[in-house]
């Protein structure tokens, strides 16, 4: 064999280049940004982006192209995650009404973690993360849960991961940092975002390892239903619900009767 693919689907793979390059991007791209990106002629991507159009997987602004959630509700609809959520969504709305705060669900997709659940603070005020947000692991309360409680395996593949798309890891400070917070259980940290916000986290484990990281982005105020302490110790008892409502329960059968005996 000379490494080469064996089998060559071009077209294919302008697409998936196309999807990956926007997934990647902050903000939408022109058509001449794309083709400059991936070294490939206008008249190709031209048609590329019509098909990827036609089927609801990008979307055409002013602004340029960007992606539509379409690939997002394709990976929902797979049964490990679509479990995950119809698991969680009830404990989290639990959650918010108890804590009379929003909090969101998110997993990790490469080097990255995705909210896939976010649930709104009751009332008429409160602030919410949107599902389908996206932020690099090692940059979040989330992620950094979801990297903690791994195997060192795991754990390492995912930092590997991450070294990928940034120069700027200080490995030997987000290791102390992760095996702190898997220490104490959980993590609370001020909002990497926004100025007044705790992030409020603990893992979704199901056999000792994070499925999925459960957040509570804690706005103080004269009016909340819960303090800060209150609020974490909630993040934490719904978050080992969740996660023990989705672990296997093995039941051992009795043994048999020997019939020597």
């Amino acid at each position: 064999m000379d490494g080469k693919t064996r089998y060559q689907a071009p077209a294919l793979k302008k697409g998936l280049e196309i999807l990956e390059l926007l997934a990647g991007a902050t903000d939408p791209l022109i058509m001449s940004d794309i083709s400059a990106a991936l070294g490939r002629s206008v008249s190709e991507i031209f048609r590329m982006l019509q098909v990827l159009e036609e089927h609801g997987y990008i979307a055409r602004a002013e602004d340029g192209y960007r992606l539509t959630n379409r690939l997002f509700a394709l990976g929902m609809n797979q049964p490990p995650i679509r479990d995950l959520a119809s698991t969680a969504l009830p404990v989290m709305q639990d959650l918010a009404r108890k804590a009379g705060q929003s909090c969101h669900l998110a997993v990790a997709s490469g080097p990255e973690m995705v909210v896939i659940i976010a649930i709104e603070a009751p009332g008429l005020s409160g602030f919410a993360v949107r599902v389908g947000y996206r932020r690099p692991l090692h940059r979040s309360n989330s992620g950094r849960i979801l990297l903690a409680f791994q195997p060192p395996e795991a754990r390492a593949a995912m930092l590997e991961d991450i070294r990928a798309i940034t120069d700027e890891l200080d490995e030997a400070d987000l290791t102390a940092r992760l095996d702190a917070t898997v220490t104490a259980g959980g993590a609370i940290s001020p909002s990497p975002m926004l100025t007044g916000i705790t992030d409020l986290s603990a893992p979704i484990l199901v056999g000792g390892v994070a499925r999925a990281a459960l957040t509570m982005p804690f706005v103080d105020g004269a009016a909340n239903r819960a303090t800060m302490e209150q609020c974490s110790q909630l993040v934490r008892d719904a978050a080992h619900n969740i996660g023990t409502a989705m672990s296997p329960i093995f039941v051992v059968p009795p043994r048999a009767a020997d019939d020597d005996q």
